[in-house]
């Protein structure tokens, strides 16, 4: 005996009338179904053409179609004939419109945009974690933008923060003793950000880090003289890298993040990165 067939239709993907074909088929666990995916519906010759088959393999047709004009096409088909259909989307997309405030786009395929763009941020929130600190140069390679700077110039704060609208950022440490990756100077300079700030203002931050730490504040990190020694050794990586330089002395990391977001788009638009 020949499975019963169900065409799971849509003018996107068609995942979800599959998924909701398949819930539904799996009550019925003593009976085995064959469920059709039938997605990216674009035309009226494409709608005729799966009704005929339904028609013929006495099949069911479900749907998860936005374009009105195919709904219509459908419905038009379907009303006289002995094919068994179900608007998957339309009944919820009527309720949900009875409490929106909107119009609904109308556009096929709105849930697979959003999964795709949640996808990119944990990429690059993965990618922020896996190249913070300078853990491994490797990552200035792959990365949309690489910050550098001395302790406490909240670059992680930022590269998460750059994280979580899709950016994938690294960033490194600027410390005298410690040698430069040559990975660094293997990325254009527009691609790198230094971040500077005030002596004084990095001075208080470092002693209250130490004092939460329930370390002595007046450590040599937290030594003015140590800072503007950092400070200058900054300034002439970056002199060297010429690369743009931020003061965040008196920004919030909302603010430093804007600008950098505007260093990469402008990147993107000019490099068609």
């Amino acid at each position: 005996m020949a499975r019963p067939i169900v065409y799971a239709c849509s003018d996107s993907l068609g995942e979800t009338a599959e998924r909701v074909a398949r819930a539904a088929a799996s009550q019925y666990n003593q009976e085995e179904f064959n469920i059709i995916r039938v997605p990216y519906i674009r035309s009226e010759q494409q709608i005729e053409d799966i009704v005929k088959k339904a028609e013929a393999n006495h099949a069911m047709i479900c749907y998860t179609i936005i374009s009105p004009v195919l709904r219509r096409k459908l419905k038009t088909l379907t009303k006289n004939s002995d094919v068994t259909v179900v608007d998957i989307i339309g009944p919820m997309m009527d309720g949900i419109g009875n409490i929106a405030t909107t119009e609904p786009t109308m556009k096929a395929g709105m849930i697979h945009r959003l999964d795709e763009e949640y996808f990119k941020r944990v990429e690059a929130i993965e990618f922020a974690v896996k190249y913070d600190d300078g853990k491994n140069p490797i990552g200035f390679l792959k990365a949309d933008i690489v910050i550098v700077g001395v302790s406490r110039t909240s670059k992680t704060p930022l590269s998460m923060y750059l994280a979580h609208k899709r950016i994938k950022a690294a960033n490194l440490p600027l410390v005298p003793e410690v040698a430069l990756p040559p990975e660094l100077f293997q990325i254009p300079a527009r691609k790198i950000v230094g971040l500077i700030i005030d002596p004084f203002k990095l001075n208080f931050i470092r002693s209250e880090r130490l004092r939460s730490m329930g370390l002595d504040s007046n450590a040599s990190y937290a030594n003015i003289d140590r800072i503007n020694e950092e400070l200058t050794y900054a300034r002439g990586v970056m002199r060297r890298l010429h690369c743009p330089v931020i003061d965040v002395s008196s920004k919030a990391i909302e603010e430093t993040a804007n600008l950098v977001m505007d260093i990469v788009k402008r990147n993107r638009e000019l490099y068609d990165e």
